[in-house]
């Protein structure tokens, strides 16, 4: 006991004393969870038949899907400030099996993600150095990125935020650049060419909900974050407006100023239209900032998926080896999980990877905004930092629009997406009991320890009570995780409900 007791100590030293994330790191780290830049979009105009659909897209879904999801997240994530984000809303709306679902599907998708980012790294490559077409260069390439990004993480969440603001500027400046030379240059009706007849739908609405989404990612981190309450609103305002700009003024020159057919953009394809518009030098640094580009997003995903099986672990639903930091606070075990999914991963096409992760975060979606109005119903005294200004019903309208076009791309997807999503549901299903299992054989130890309140959630005039009504959401959230059997978790719930309802009526 004296000897765990002083490696716990030491855990929550080591915890206290890291850096937290800031408003501008955090902005990074928001802005490379969602975009990192318009590299991947050269597929929304080929497969959109021309610039036309690309440019509405990119001006229409940010208002029906990334507003909404943004301001889901801010809600939700400063009502509830702890690592692991969308699984602690889902575990209070609807009990631990479905919040382990959902982190289950949510990191799954995000370790696909992760693997798109090699890929498209080496996808710029090939435009100059054509030996990345081969296997035998390509693979240690991708093993040589992955490994040293890993380590990158590894070694802190804070380098990684900074870090993601260096390469935010490094990678944005020369899209810029080309932004400005191609103003002399610029015929606006060649904004409107769009050929019907080759339109890829399912393409196009997978790459635009691609470049929009995960935007309630950067929530599995909330507990690393100075200051959430305020800090989370004003960084996803900021990253919503930053994502949009870099997707729009790049397409706005590279389309209104070359003559490209549409079949041609595809992925790398800004590095030509940078040499088209201002020659080699343009397309060199093009390359270089995908390169950058490329590194922050992989570093943001790795952060956000690491720290989602930090906080299940914290929360009972994981063995506690994946709650194990390192001397750099990270989560050593579920960097190296990650990492591991990345590298077998790697191998798939870009689009193969897109279709699947797309499905499954779309399940993952459409959970958290059941349990974001299933919560303003049954806990409508949650302390809530920042609040959607808009009430029950207004709410739902809210995300009536994104869900609908959650299921549209779900809808859109081939077989084979459907079979291996199917896999990875079913997978998750049996997973959680085999975790029960493994808890009450004592085949591994767990940790059920709830995550202390931050001090934000003190209660402030007028409101007496809110912090203890938060920390009974948090309770039920945690309440039965992991149980030795199903009847155990029953009678908890049964007792949760009563208990509710004495202080109800007091």
């Amino acid at each position: 006991m004296g000897e765990e007791g002083m490696v716990s100590d030491e855990k929550s030293t080591t915890v206290k004393t890291s850096p937290k994330l800031t408003l501008l790191p955090l902005i990074a780290l928001i802005f490379y969870e969602v975009s990192g830049g318009p590299f991947g979009v050269e597929d929304s105009v080929r497969a959109g038949g021309g610039p036309l659909l690309s440019l509405l897209g990119f001006l229409i879904f940010p208002l029906v899907w990334s507003i909404p999801e943004a301001l889901v997240t801010a809600e939700l994530a400063t009502s509830f400030p702890e690592n692991g984000g969308y699984v602690i809303w889902i575990s209070s709306a609807f009990g631990p099996f479905w919040g382990f679902q959902e982190g289950f599907w949510k990191w799954f998708s995000g370790v696909m993600d992760n693997a798109l980012y090699p890929v498209l790294f080496l996808d710029y490559l090939k435009h100059s150095f054509p030996i990345f077409n081969h296997l035998a260069a390509r693979i240690p390439a991708l093993l040589g990125i992955t490994f040293s990004l890993t380590y990158l993480n590894y070694r802190g969440l804070h380098i990684v935020g900074f870090s993601a603001v260096t390469l935010a500027a490094f990678s944005l400046f020369p899209f810029l650049v080309m932004g400005i030379l191609s103003i002399p240059r610029i015929k606006p009706k060649q904004w409107l060419v769009v050929d019907f007849k080759r339109v890829d739908w399912r393409g196009y609405f997978n790459s635009m909900f691609w470049n929009l989404n995960y935007w309630d990612k950067a929530s599995t981190l909330a507990g690393e974050v100075e200051n959430p309450s305020k800090t989370f609103p004003k960084a996803l305002f900021g990253a919503v407006v930053l994502v949009v700009s870099s997707y729009l003024i790049p397409l706005l020159a590279g389309t209104g100023a070359t003559n490209s057919a549409p079949g041609m953009w595809s992925d790398g394809y800004f590095a030509e239209v940078g040499m088209l518009i201002g020659g080699y030098w343009l397309k060199w640094w093009i390359q270089a900032a995908a390169a950058m580009s490329n590194m922050g997003l992989f570093e943001a995903e790795m952060s956000a998926d690491a720290f989602q099986l930090l906080g299940m672990s914290e929360m009972g639903m994981l063995p506690a080896i994946f709650a194990s930091r390192s001397r750099y606070g990270t989560p050593t075990i579920s960097i190296l999980c990650s990492a591991t999914g990345v590298i077998f991963l790697s191998w798939m096409s870009f689009q193969e990877i897109l279709e699947f992760l797309n499905f499954l975060y779309a399940i993952g979606m459409l959970l958290e905004f059941a349990a974001f109005i299933k919560l303003r119903i049954k806990k409508p005294d949650l302390h809530r930092p920042y609040r959607v200004p808009l009430q029950t019903f207004g709410v739902m309208m809210l995300c009536l629009p994104p869900s609908l076009m959650l299921v549209l791309v779900m809808c859109l997807a081939s077989v084979k997406t459907f079979i291996v999503s199917g896999a990875v549901i079913v997978t998750g299903g049996l997973l959680y009991p085999t975790l029960l299992h493994a808890k009450d054989r004592k085949w591994a130890r767990f940790d059920a320890e709830q995550p202390p309140l931050p001090p934000n959630n003190t209660p402030v005039e007028g409101l007496s009570g809110v912090s203890q009504q938060h920390q009974e959401v948090q309770d039920e959230a945690i309440v039965g995780l992991l149980s030795s059997s199903s009847s155990t978790r029953q009678k908890s719930s049964e007792m949760l409900l009563e208990e509710e309802e004495d202080l109800k009526s007091e």
